[in-house]
């Protein structure tokens, strides 16, 4: 690991700053979906209900315009962050790379926040193709927020990561990759769910996911709560695998915080389905899974490091032969 200059030092705080706000941002986008808020500025993009500025707004349309014009500067950050990034690392760096990831998904998460909304998936609409778009706007979340997560680990001098002749913990981390798309996938389609087909009680929402004429948005989220469970112990064990094949501090650290937060992230779960899923906890849910995402990120980039510690199955020493 090489020691920060000054100059480094100021980019990995902003790297840092720009991952918070870009936090920030899902999280209110998230907002503008539980509250039913996304028909606010009405099918246009990028104006308001046709206006720059919206004249006499609704609090819908304030909910959802505040999400455009925070999505906007999140935009404008992403460009600086690859600009400063290409002056301050040279080619190849891990660090510029992935800047210039994080501002593609940046612009990918505009294309997909604008086709949902000329498509009019939005407010109290149902159609299943919604909850392809909020499948796609999810996975595109998460590979923004591990760009950008990548962004800060590379700032501080962190090997790159090596792909090829990884073997089992290879296929442990890429597993934990594909499971955590599933798992916020499902978590999507059912956070959209709860929106659209709200419970009275407990049991009125089982009895909602297991009726015969039940709309396919409450099928679907009957699995998200089983997939968490399979995708916890999956992490979990890996975690603790790769921290065994790769024994260094940064690993372990990754290993022991993943585990923590995916307790956590599994609390929450429990206590959005007990509480019907109320609007706070869902914001809770959202920002603790992407948490276990970038705990996961941060393993895959340890895990796979360039110089971290391997360490190799023991051999049976060759047995002596005896002369006669």
């Amino acid at each position: 690991m090489t020691l920060p200059t000054a100059a480094t030092r100021r980019f990995q705080w902003f790297s840092m700053g720009v991952l918070l706000y870009s936090l920030g941002v899902i999280l209110w986008g998230a907002f503008v979906r539980a509250t039913g808020s996304g028909a606010g500025c009405g099918d246009h993009w990028p104006v308001c209900n046709g206006e720059v500025l919206p004249r006499a707004p609704t609090l819908q349309t304030l909910i959802e315009y505040t999400h455009r014009v925070t999505s906007g500067l999140a935009t404008v950050l992403a460009v600086v962050l690859y600009v400063w990034g290409r002056r301050e690392f040279p080619k190849g760096h891990p660090g510029r790379r992935a800047a210039f990831w994080a501002l593609v998904f940046m612009l990918t998460e505009g294309l997909v926040g604008a086709g949902i909304v000329l498509l009019k998936y939005v407010a109290q609409d149902a159609r299943l193709g919604r909850a392809v778009w909020m499948g796609v706007h999810l996975t595109n979340t998460f590979l923004l927020v591990g760009a950008q997560t990548l962004v800060v680990w590379a700032s501080k001098g962190r090997a790159r990561m090596v792909f090829q002749g990884q073997g089992v913990v290879g296929a442990l981390l890429g597993g934990s990759i594909v499971g955590m798309l599933v798992l916020g996938v499902s978590g999507a389609v059912a956070a959209l769910g709860d929106t659209l087909f709200p419970a009275t009680s407990l049991a009125h929402g089982f009895e909602q996911d297991l009726s015969e004429t039940a709309h396919v948005l409450l099928r679907l989220r009957m699995f998200h709560p089983a997939i968490a469970v399979a995708m916890g112990a999956l992490l979990v064990f890996g975690g603790r695998q790769v921290a065994r094949l790769r024994p260094s501090p940064d690993v372990r650290r990754a290993s022991t915080w993943l585990t923590a937060m995916y307790v956590a992230q599994l609390c929450a779960g429990i206590i959005n389905l007990v509480l019907l899923a109320p609007v706070t906890m869902q914001l809770v849910h959202l920002l603790l899974a992407d948490c276990v995402w970038m705990c996961v990120v941060r393993l895959c980039a340890a895990g796979l490091a360039e110089d971290a510690p391997r360490l190799e199955p023991a051999t049976e020493p060759a047995s002596r032969v005896e002369p006669v």
